[in-house]
């Protein structure tokens, strides 16, 4: 059987869609070994045990006409009358969505509590860069082999390892007493993280209706928001702690959802894809019932068993299982537009601008607690804007909400970027009038007239800016322990009048410039959130064959998480190197390349189901060829049916 032949004919190509079937269907199944023909399986028993019929007449129309047909009815199928559908669905989404709240939490979490650590522990920008990046790294070689090991051991017990794999991290960072232990414990978390990464969107669509699959799959970006916004506040409120605890007990909660994703899961059901996978058809059914809510599910379990016995004739394993995706032109021409969503989702900067938000807000010009608060306000837009995702997608379609998201996004990035350039084109000046002194009247030494600019003055560790506010001038002074406050000079709080001035630590104050870049933050996240976020994770999950969807799911999200890792690890050395507002035009740069790839290549999927977006990805010849080898196993399906050794 050819890899390329494999598609729905036109009386079947809706049922996944409309959850009906014919008449006393009973959802026979053929098990066949890689190489056989359908219906010649070992599994197999005698011709006449059935009781189903397939409705099959080529006889009366030619080839161009079913063709059409099936173009129609695929067409038409969100416009049909969808089945009841049980509330299960949604208990078994949240409670593995719960694993993209995890990765929220963690990218969001390490924003607020690296302006308490980095402190703590005197790190160095290669430190901060590692403990940041450590878990995106982890995660890139955990989700490259999340496939195989969801392939494997199957999507619950995948999901049930990572939540535990999350939880320790947790602990391990909250009682980390070095900078050493604090990476293992983030490189603990990014184990966890990244086999979630692959497991749960395939676990959502797999378990998904059809006609719910888009929203239910976007749940997952969803709670990555969510966790994104819940870090913030949780970070803005034990900013008050000391400085020695705060960022403890920020870290130290993420181990807290890990648990509770553990114990929901103890409860909730196999994929019934991959149960149907491994020979498991009657617990299969059993499964479909309890998430579908209705006792019939026939229709359904034909279209998936058939799918399933397609993709076992093609069986392969390693670097034969990744030859063959790479040799067959329609699943490499998916993989090529998987991999593209998702490493130009990265390059756009978003997971930057959000693990270093509290950075860029001090960039910006705010004081440290101000900036806490501050990541608030785009974290919330990126939840709500999410909101508004979910609630449009099956409506308006995969494709247009990611090209609108992107221009959006394009123009967010040119205001941050005009933000920082202002910012840092007027930079307040050092005075040389003015003349800075220890108590006893001697000209302070150390930072005082060693540099002409406040941005100069920030980038020494050992100095701060300090000055009245709205002046446009003040004085380079050397930074007390607590870095609050000036060791000397007009800034510190001992002296007569330091109660007059403020002083900055690693930033510039910016009273005319630093809402521009706030906006533009706001813009980018919300522009970002209802399509750029969600939908390469959303397009992922539907554009692959069984066959090869748990690989190239794994080297998609690997692909993303090697480019986030790359990012994440460079951004605040790029910062030194070429600006910050350097950066963010760099960016701006990639997404309008992104836009590019997205509008000529990105296919729309809305309203098909799993195994009528193959189709999308093959030339007319492949179409035809599967259209064929898919009615053949059909028949033979219904001809014999099924004996499940594993009930």
């Amino acid at each position: 059987m050819e890899l390329d032949n494999m598609k729905t004919t036109p009386d079947t190509a809706g049922t996944e869609s409309n959850g009906q079937s014919t008449e006393n269907d009973k959802t026979p199944q053929t098990q066949t070994e890689p190489g056989e023909q359908p219906g010649t399986g070992k599994d197999s028993v005698g011709k006449g045990q059935h009781d189903a019929e397939v409705v099959y007449r080529p006889s009366t129309t030619t080839r161009e006409d079913e063709e059409d047909d099936q173009e129609k009815d695929v067409r038409d199928t969100p416009d049909k009358p969808h089945p009841p559908t049980g509330k299960f669905v949604f208990v078994l989404t949240f409670f593995a969505t719960l694993g993209g709240f995890l990765m929220g939490y963690d990218i969001g979490i390490v924003s607020g509590s690296m302006l308490f650590f980095r402190p703590y522990f005197k790190l160095s920008t290669f430190w901060t860069e590692a403990i940041v990046s450590a878990a995106v790294g982890t995660a890139a070689v955990s989700s490259l082999a999340g496939g195989w090991v969801t392939d494997k051991i199957g999507r619950r017990p995948s999901l049930l390892i990572g939540s535990v794999i999350f939880s320790i991290g947790g602990v391990v960072m909250g009682a980390a007493p070095n900078k050493e232990l604090l990476l293992v414990g983030r490189m603990i978390c990014g184990l966890g993280i990244g086999l979630a990464s692959v497991v749960v969107p395939i676990y959502v669509a797999e378990s998904s209706p059809v006609h719910m699959r888009g929203r239910l799959t976007l749940m997952w970006q969803m709670m990555i928001n969510l966790g994104i916004l819940i870090s913030s506040l949780i970070a803005g409120g034990f900013s008050y702690l000391p400085r020695s605890v705060s960022w403890r007990y920020m870290l130290g909660l993420s181990a807290v959802p890990g648990v509770i994703q553990f114990i929901g899961f103890l409860f909730m059901p196999e994929s019934p894809r991959w149960l149907v996978e491994k020979g498991h058809v009657k617990r299969a059914q059993r499964v479909l019932v309890q998430i579908r809510g209705v006792s019939d599910v026939s229709a359904e379990m034909r279209n998936i068993q058939a799918s399933v016995e397609e993709a076992q004739a093609q069986q392969l394993k390693g670097l034969r299982l990744l030859g063959r995706i790479l040799s067959t032109p329609h699943t490499r021409r998916a993989l090529l537009v998987g991999v593209g969503l998702l490493v130009f989702q990265q390059w756009c900067g978003i997971n930057t601008a959000i693990y270093y938000s509290g950075t860029v807000m001090k960039m910006a010009g705010f004081p440290v607690k101000a900036a806490v608060w501050l990541v608030v306000l785009p974290n919330a837009l990126l939840f709500l804007s999410g909101l508004i995702g979910i609630h449009i997608v099956d409506q308006v379609g995969r494709r247009p909400l990611l090209l609108w998201s992107m221009v959006g996004t394009i123009g967010g990035l040119a205001v941050i970027a005009t933000g920082f350039q202002l910012s840092e084109t007027y930079t307040p000046t050092i005075d040389t009038a003015v003349i800075e002194t220890y108590s006893n009247g001697t000209p302070i030494g150390r930072c005082y007239n060693e540099y002409q600019t406040c941005l100069s003055c920030v980038k020494d560790d050992g100095c701060g800016f300090c000055n009245k506010r709205g002046d446009t001038s003040g004085s380079c002074l050397p930074t007390a322990t607590n870095e609050e406050q000036a060791l000397y000079g007009r800034c510190n709080v001992s002296e007569a009048n330091g109660a007059k001035f403020r002083f900055a630590h690693g930033y510039c104050p910016s009273d005319k410039y630093s809402w521009i870049t706030t906006l533009g933050i706001a813009l980018f996240v919300l522009l970002f959130a209802p399509g750029m976020a969600p939908m390469p994770w959303t397009i992922n999950a539907e554009i692959y064959p069984l066959w090869a969807r748990g690989t190239c799911n794994a080297i998609a999200a690997t692909s993303a998480w090697i480019s986030n890792l790359i990012i994440s690890f460079t951004f605040l050395s790029l910062t030194e190197a070429i600006t910050i507002y350097g950066v963010f035009w760099m960016f701006m740069g990639f997404s309008l390349l992104g836009l590019l790839f997205f509008f000529l290549l990105v296919p729309e999927t809305r309203g098909k189901s799993l195994e009528q977006v193959e189709e999308l990805f093959m030339n007319p010849i492949q179409k035809r060829r599967w259209r064929s080898v898919r009615r053949d196993s059909l028949v033979a399906m219904q001809n014999h049916p099924v004996v499940d050794n594993n009930p």
